[in-house]
């Protein structure tokens, strides 16, 4: 009866969010190169949601941004885009003039589209690429960027940290940059605090048993091991499912059912140690939370519009970073927790006071994307 009266609670809340909210993916931008022995033309795709945090874009402040409003901002924006973009051969830097101004939809929502060229770059052997966008608003903010040059594909992403990127011109490698989406894919987890959160919800009773009196500490720490095996593995399973799906093009999520199964999944998972609901099946809730996890990262490579067996190296590569970022949280937390799993502290105070303030983060997070605004920092 109590799971059942979950479910249509959940199902109420998702029908909501989904036309309510605003989708709360990372923030991403697109750009797309294409070099040949003559030229050298771009195409930038730059959300309105991370332009309005950067110039300014809803001019008369009423939570919408048209396309009027778009058009009297475009010489902003345009110059916000085009000062924090460096592109050159290698030596010299070179001019990017504009040639087109546009709006596109991806899967999150509207983007403005800026098309240029790169003069003096005939006949060029090397690309210097310096992006500089939305990391001094948002250090999380990443550019996927789209080489097209001697009939192949190459992919790159640009953070703080890789801002400047160098490619030789003329190589025919199809190869997808396997370590850099491996880098991606831990750096998701580290950076993505909800995620963190749901596994701590998740490991937090890992070292305890549940009984009639409450929570009781797990007699070995094998025992408390193989819980958290059985979380992580249905996790890596889930993921695997969507990395297999979304690779070959079957099936598709949007962005905000994401972003409200992401919020319920935490609260689920917290709530679940103050009133056991899925008893110590935490690996079912896992295994749900990882069937919906990839998708934000997963739509955003399909908005670079890529082949299916690219994007199938690409999201292995960032659902194995993925694996190996849970595991260095897995590894920390739980040597303290098989130490602490004996107290009275870590049972009633740890357990129940980490979820309830797990919980209160997560309920802030979903309210914050129910109704589009922004209170919590992170």
């Amino acid at each position: 009866m109590r799971m059942r009266l979950v479910i249509r609670l959940l199902v109420a809340l998702f029908g909501i969010h989904a036309t309510a909210a605003q989708a709360h993916k990372l923030s991403d931008s697109y750009l797309t190169l294409r070099a040949t022995e003559t030229n050298l033309i771009g195409e930038w795709h730059l959300a309105l949601r991370d332009l309005n945090d950067a110039v300014g874009l809803d001019l008369n402040d009423d939570g919408a941004i048209t396309w009027d409003e778009l058009r009297a901002q475009q010489q902003a924006i345009t110059a916000y885009a085009l000062t924090r973009l460096r592109i050159g051969d290698g030596s010299h830097r070179k001019e990017i003039s504009p040639t087109g101004f546009l709006v596109d939809y991806h899967s999150d929502g509207a983007y403005a589209v800026l098309r240029f060229r790169v003069a003096g770059m005939e006949n060029a052997t090397a690309l210097q690429v310096g992006y500089q966008a939305l990391f001094d608003i948002d250090p999380s903010h990443r550019g996927l960027v789209r080489l097209e040059n001697a009939g192949a594909t190459r992919l790159a992403v640009f953070g703080p940290e890789t801002s400047s990127q160098r490619f030789v011109l003329g190589n025919r490698s199809t190869r997808a940059p396997f370590l850099t989406f491996l880098r991606e894919g831990v750096w998701h987890i580290w950076g993505g605090y909800d995620h963190i959160l749901f596994l701590i919800a998740l490991l937090l009773p890992g070292v305890l048993r549940r009984v009639t009196e409450g929570w009781e500490p797990v007699d070995a720490g094998s025992a408390a091991l193989t819980n958290v095996l059985k979380i992580v593995t249905a996790f890596t399973v889930a993921h695997s499912i969507t990395l297999s799906l979304v690779a070959l093009g079957v099936f598709h999520l949007p962005v905000r059912l994401v972003e409200s199964a992401i919020a319920a999944s935490v609260i689920l998972a917290a709530f679940n140690n103050l009133v056991p609901f899925f008893a110590e099946r935490g690996w079912m809730v896992a295994f749900g939370f990882g069937l919906v996890h990839g998708f934000g990262f997963a739509n955003a490579l399909q908005d670079l519009g890529l082949r299916h067996g690219q994007l199938a190296a690409t999201l292995l590569g960032f659902n194995l970073g993925v694996e190996l970022g849970q595991l260095v949280i897995v590894a920390l937390f739980l040597p303290i927790a098989l130490a602490l799993r004996h107290l009275v502290f870590y049972q009633r105070f740890v357990l129940r006071f980490g979820s309830g303030a797990i919980l209160s983060v997560a309920a802030a997070w979903f309210a914050e994307r129910l109704f589009d605004f922004k209170w919590l920092p992170f």
